[in-house]
């Protein structure tokens, strides 16, 4: 999964991807959330396999609430949120949480205010910005997501991790979400402003479904309310429906020596000036 999903906001221009050495067969499917897959086989031996995506696109920052005043709906504090009949068959899937957990249901009910009505506009985007504020990011190289239990109690995670844990939170609110895999723009400007958080590998944040909006993407990872600096390439119910590289080979264990991966996103700008644009090398684990 390296070929970014098009929509409104994001259009691509060029993609090209090249595969080391030639797979024997490739073709692209699309997966039950609209997804591009690439399917590769090979059937020679080699000493080292290498997938680079080079793609080139028009990416379009958009407000998430934007001329949306009175319109975003309120959550009245049951549960849950009521989505209308024609809505909520499709959304049931996302509304599922695999593992419950009462911590994660107290906390998540701190964004809700004590009496009356609370806009979801703002209880969403108080919910990222205190992930982003209150949790240290760290980088994991081990496969799969700690439990939202878990993220909770340590305070700390990766991008997958705080996206995981927000996901489970808005679930037991009753509101649909889904996680996204994709890229993120994170200029070094200076060693006072090193960028957005998650730039250098794939990254992971989320979209919660609100009737006026539809798919709001939040990054509480980097405190981000709306599609800024975000390239989605994937959504899915569960992480492990996305995961940007994966497959089998045959050999003997001790022939794996490992996985290096590079991301490097650039203006139009930054390019001209000879920078490499967007490479997607591996994957993410």
């Amino acid at each position: 999964m390296f070929r970014p999903r098009e929509s409104y906001d994001q259009r691509i221009l060029d993609w090209e991807l090249t595969i080391t050495p030639d797979a024997q067969r490739l073709r692209y499917v699309h997966d039950v959330f609209g997804n591009c897959v690439g399917v590769a086989g090979f059937t020679s031996r080699t000493d080292a396999l290498t997938f680079e995506s080079f793609v080139r696109l028009e990416h379009t920052p958009l407000p998430a609430f934007a001329d949306l005043e009175g319109e975003v709906e309120v959550y009245s504090g049951a549960i849950p949120f009521d989505y209308s009949a024609d809505d909520l068959p499709d959304l049931l899937q996302s509304m599922q949480r695999p593992d419950p957990s009462a911590a994660i249901d107290a906390w998540a009910r701190r964004f809700v205010r004590a009496s009356g009505r609370t806009p979801l506009q703002t209880l969403l985007s108080e919910m990222t910005q205190a992930i982003y504020a209150e949790f240290k990011y760290g980088s994991r190289l081990e496969h799969g997501v700690q439990t939202p239990a878990q993220t909770l109690e340590m305070k700390r995670g990766s991008c997958r991790d705080f996206a995981v844990l927000m996901i489970d939170a808005v679930r037991s609110l009753g509101l649909a979400a889904r996680f996204v895999s994709g890229y993120i723009y994170s200029p070094y400007v200076s060693p006072a402003h090193r960028g957005r958080v998650g730039g250098g590998h794939t990254h992971a944040w989320l979209e919660v479904y609100l009737p006026a909006c539809g798919w709001v993407q939040f990054d509480p990872t980097n405190g981000i309310v709306g599609n800024a600096d975000l390239i989605r390439v994937a959504v899915a119910r569960d992480p492990r429906q996305a995961v940007p590289l994966h497959g089998t080979w045959r050999g003997l264990a001790g022939d794996y020596l490992g996985m290096d991966v590079e991301v490097d996103v650039r203006t139009e700008y930054e390019a001209a000036a000879q920078l490499t644009p967007l490479r997607a090398v591996g994957s993410p684990m």
